[in-house]
């Protein structure tokens, strides 16, 4: 899967002229509210604290497939999501079927969809007669991503690219938000599809969103992880997922991660190292899965009680305490000479250098003319050609325009050399606290 997605300043006329014809569209398809025999969404329970992650990810997708532009779907998703959520729920409310899920609300999501489609309905056609001012992203970003099973028997990777964060959160203190995520899941993919759908609204919802984003990020890995815990005893899943995500704010860069995912940072055509991941040979991890009780052995690689070759993850219910929920973090001072972000999982990492990766990206841009949307399908190639057998998933975010990054390469020697902060407090570390990672706060 190859998408590529230029998000620039528009002018409201533009942006009009992209939005009408969307609703047009859809009122001709859908004249009426649905009735209780109409479409039926995929059916299923859903928790009160889920219903906000699961109607944004249903409205996303079905918006984007029916070509609204990603903006308008952002918009579009948040406005009938509100008409929703401020309806009584408890209509929804479905008895138990099990004694284990009496403690639980659980909310009929069938039921609950449908009634989302007709706020959504309704929205367009309030929108048609008078269109809201849609705020556009205030910064250059390319997102280009490329996804693929591999000699895998199934694909289990997932990942979430979201540069109108404020739009679909209706966030309107001027302040740039964009949100990216690559989840790599193990033992199935309900932990990666809910890390997917549910991480980002933690992030919408935490308390610290405005005065600590970085602490807001990682805080809600763990927001995560217990909201999927509690779902996968209901549902008896075993599934686990490692995670790496980043979000822009204004110009701080925040970056979060559970397990061995990662994301590097290209600066003037040089790869500047932003984490350190989880593996169970890291020696504070080592320490902390024995203080635990857990141990650590090789077999093939080093595993976490013989089994999990990552030692942090979200799920994993029945490795729990050993494979950790709680996220390390790092923030960073944009400068305005960054050149792009790649975020992937270790199908990727395992088999490319981060010192390779800007000579491939150049070399792309080199053939490509500058054209920058298919850059994440070069680096899978790249890793596949490696020797890489697992699932591969690649993000590239430029944070300026590729034919830029060209230009100046040709001013520029190549080079393979990992560039590395200055003594200047570039970067803020946080790590574990209740679980004490013995990783105090550092520089890398």
């Amino acid at each position: 899967m190859t998408s590529g997605s230029k998000q620039e300043n528009a002018c409201m006329a533009e942006e009009t002229e992209e939005v009408l014809p969307f609703l047009d569209s859809f009122l001709q398809e859908f004249p009426a509210l649905l009735g209780p025999d109409g479409q039926k969404p995929q059916s299923g329970t859903v928790s009160q604290d889920e219903v906000l992650g699961e109607m944004s990810e249903l409205a996303l997708r079905l918006l984007k497939g029916r070509n609204a532009s990603p903006l308008l779907a952002a918009a579009l998703a948040h406005a009938s999501i509100q008409k929703l959520l401020h309806a009584d729920l408890s209509v929804f409310i479905r008895k138990p079927d099990r004694e284990e899920e009496e403690e639980a609300t659980l909310l009929d999501a069938a039921a609950m969809q449908r009634c989302w489609w007709n706020k959504l309905q309704e929205t367009c056609g309030e929108w048609h007669e008078q269109l809201p001012p849609l705020c556009p992203l205030g910064r250059y970003l390319l997102v280009s991503v490329h996804a693929i099973r591999n000699a895998r028997r199934k694909m289990e990777d997932r990942h979430v690219s979201l540069p109108e964060f404020n739009q679909l959160f209706g966030l309107t203190d001027g302040l740039l938000r964009a949100y990216f995520a690559v989840f790599d899941g193990h033992g199935g993919v309900d932990a990666a599809n809910y890390a997917a759908t549910h991480l980002h609204t933690n992030v919408a919802r935490h308390k610290e969103l405005v005065p600590n984003p970085a602490e807001a990020l990682r805080g809600s890995f763990q927001r995560t992880d217990d909201m999927f815990l509690k779902r996968a005893r209901r549902e008896r899943l075993r599934s686990g997922t490692t995670a790496v995500s980043v979000m822009i704010v204004g110009a701080g860069l925040h970056v979060a991660w559970l397990g061995d995912s990662q994301v590097m940072l290209v600066r003037q055509g040089k790869a500047v190292k932003l984490m350190d991941p989880h593996k169970p040979e890291r020696e504070d991890e080592k320490e902390r899965i024995e203080a635990l009780g857990g141990c650590v052995t090789h077999m093939g690689c080093w595993r976490v009680n013989g089994t999990l070759a990552v030692s942090r993850a979200i799920g994993d219910i029945d490795q729990k305490p050993y494979i950790s929920g709680v996220a390390d973090g790092a923030s960073f001072q944009l400068l305005g000479t960054e050149d792009y972000l790649v975020l992937a999982c270790d199908g990727f990492f395992d088999s490319v250098r981060a010192c390779e990766v800007a000579g491939l990206v150049l070399e792309h841009l080199r053939e490509s003319g500058g054209d920058g949307a298919r850059t994440a399908e070069r680096l899978v190639l790249a890793a596949k050609d490696g020797g890489s057998s697992d699932n591969i998933t690649v993000m590239v975010v430029f944070l300026r325009d590729p034919r830029s990054i060209l230009a100046a390469s040709l001013t520029l020697a190549g080079s393979c050399a990992t560039a590395e902060p200055s003594d200047e407090p570039l970067f803020s570390f946080f790590s574990t606290e209740a679980e004490g990672s013995g990783r105090g706060s550092h520089k890398p």
